[in-house]
């Protein structure tokens, strides 16, 4: 069989089995829909967890970018995996004690306050609204890619898929959806990974044919014989300070994840917290371990298979001419000789952000433009693996993009419906009414998403960056000062977040000026040598600061908030079921 019709029997059975369990997991009342009735064993919220954060970026992207950058690639893999240990450690036992719904609940409660909740609340819609754009454009590949759709037709079905099991089940869908994401993922990432290093080194074990074979030694040849700096050579592609800024951002901003931190509040207790944290970087250590050789391998291959070859003879491989259709890769013979050359520099040249395919760039000799978003994804092709692993790669990229896609639509549903609607504006709403609201609010978020997942400011791993740079700069410090600093009160909880969101929101959108405003140029190239994919450092940098002395020249918060803040670091009740 075709690789097509591969795919579309894996792809229809997987969706298939994510519509059952989202309709036998449909809920009838809010703690059902936010929390999942608090009654997820710590294993499965574990795999959900991995699965929910390990969105398309992880996925598709991460090894795209390691791939094409090299050692500079790997700072998504260190900041993503630093954070989760970050957040598992620091902030979700003494959340998950807190016993809320939400982040924002969490952040009104502390504070006392519904206009700190508020501004929690808008940050969580606008973190999670660049983030699910990500999602949403990882679904798009693939759909063009392996079914031959237009990107826009297949995030508009990514869109329906999410909205069925999200708005019917809620938390408790979600899940169980997730948690069977998790094993459609991992196994689609880990075969091409086996293959590839069995293929190159004679060692099936990716991690250990990373470690224990000349491939380092072999790219690193490869690279410097076409231009390029070494493979493993350090910030090549950024400077330092960028380097450390973009790990910074990436770390802390997975600490203030919204739609990760709201997976500790399905669990019985603190305990299962505890381990479903643990179970998460396990299966979540699977991926993350295999992405660096993968993305070494995966750049050896398609550079071998294309330089100096014939550009007729490699425009007739199938998987050239279908990703060549999508326009995330493109061939240009600068020189008129025939042969594909793959060097350093641009193919094209770029307008408003994206390239520019009738204008190649004739300052350097590169005549291959390749979508970091499609390494992955091609990978199993170039190697020449069975039809059925690549279709069930691209069923693991679509579960990636849909389990985090469908965690976020419950972040912002909740922050909508439970944390406005019903904390703010209607506090005597019943329950009923307040489920309603909360499936409704789903509707305009997947427009908003399906509209910037067909036109995306960046590629999946970038987006996915400013999602957790402003997760950084708007929720970290409320977060982390309202748990470890019972000084904390209202009035700097308030001008810390509308500092650090408001400067991280207005550099991303200068930075990105070309893509977000249609400007030639950007507006401001970087801060200090930080790029937008880092700038959130900063933002929160400025929201500590900004935090802690509004809230040391006002007056302190009520008695009963500073006990009730030592109450939650105190691990009292750790195993003890909740009766909320």
């Amino acid at each position: 069989m075709s690789v097509e019709l591969w795919t579309y029997i894996v792809v229809g059975l997987s969706f298939l089995f994510y519509v059952y369990i989202g309709y036998a997991s449909r809920v009838r009342d809010t703690r059902g829909f936010y929390v999942a009735g608090r009654s997820v064993p710590a294993f499965a919220n574990g795999a959900a967890t991995a699965a929910d954060w390990m969105s398309a970026a992880s996925f598709i992207s991460m090894a795209g970018v390691i791939a094409t950058a090299g050692y500079d690639g790997a700072i998504y893999l260190m900041g993503w995996t630093g954070g989760y240990v970050l957040l598992a450690l620091l902030l979700a036992p003494y959340l998950r004690k807190y016993r809320k719904f939400t982040v924002p609940d969490f952040v009104g409660d502390r504070y006392a306050s519904n206009a700190a909740r508020t501004i929690a609340a808008i940050a969580t819609i606008l973190v999670s609204l660049v983030y699910i754009a990500a999602q949403m454009r990882g679904v798009g590949i693939v759909f063009s890619r392996f079914l031959a759709l237009d990107i826009a037709q297949g995030v508009l079905i990514g869109v329906g898929v999410v909205a069925f099991f999200a708005i019917l089940g809620g938390m408790k869908g979600v899940t169980w959806t997730q948690a069977a994401q998790y094993a459609v993922l991992i196994i689609a990432y880990l075969i091409p990974g086996f293959a590839l290093a069995y293929m190159l080194t004679g060692n099936p074990i990716p991690q250990l044919a990373f470690a224990f074979s000349d491939m380092c030694d072999r790219i690193n040849q490869l690279q410097t014989e076409l231009g390029f700096a070494e493979y493993t050579q350090p910030f090549q592609s950024k400077p330092m300070i960028d380097v450390l800024a973009v790990t910074a951002a990436l770390m802390i901003g997975t600490a203030g994840l919204p739609h990760v931190i709201i997976r500790f509040y399905t669990t019985p207790d603190v305990r299962s917290a505890r381990y479903s944290a643990f179970w998460a970087l396990v299966f979540i250590g699977l991926l993350y371990t295999t992405a660096s050789p993968l993305g070494m391998f995966a750049r050896y291959n398609l550079i071998n298979t294309l330089h100096g070859k014939p550009i007729e003879e490699v425009r007739k491989i199938d998987w050239v001419a279908k990703w060549e259709q999508t326009g995330l890769l493109k061939i240009v013979d600068k020189n008129g000789d025939g042969i594909v050359q793959i060097a350093k520099g641009k193919a094209f040249k770029e307008k408003g952000g994206k390239p520019d395919f009738s204008q190649p760039d004739m300052s350097n000799s590169n005549e291959v433009f390749l979508d970091n978003d499609i390494i992955v994804l091609s990978t199993p092709e170039v190697a020449r693996l069975a039809p059925f692993v690549i279709a069930l790669l691209a069923a693991g990229g679509l579960a990636a993009a849909l389990s985090t896609a469908s965690g976020l639509l419950i972040a912002m549903s909740s922050a909508v419906a439970h944390d406005l609607y019903y904390r703010v504006f209607n506090p005597h709403a019943p329950e009923r009414l307040r489920l309603l609201i909360g499936r409704l609010a789903m509707v305009p978020v997947l427009v908003i998403a399906a509209y910037m997942g067909i036109n995306p400011p960046g590629f999946v791993a970038q987006l996915v960056a400013f999602a957790f740079g402003l997760a950084a700069s708007g929720l970290f410090p409320a977060i982390l000062l309202g748990i470890f600093d019972r000084r904390m009160n209202h009035q700097g909880a308030i001008a810390g977040m509308v500092v650090g969101l408001t400067f991280t929101t207005v550099m991303i959108v200068l930075m990105r000026s070309p893509q977000l405003l249609g400007t030639a140029q950007p507006i401001v190239k970087d801060f200090f040598g930080i790029s937008a994919e880092g700038v959130g450092i900063i933002g929160m940098l400025l929201n500590m600061a900004t935090a802690l002395i509004v809230s040391r020249l006002t007056p302190p918060p009520p008695e009963h908030i500073q006990e009730l803040v030592d109450s939650i670091r105190i691990p009292r009740g750790a195993g003890e079921a909740l009766d909320e």
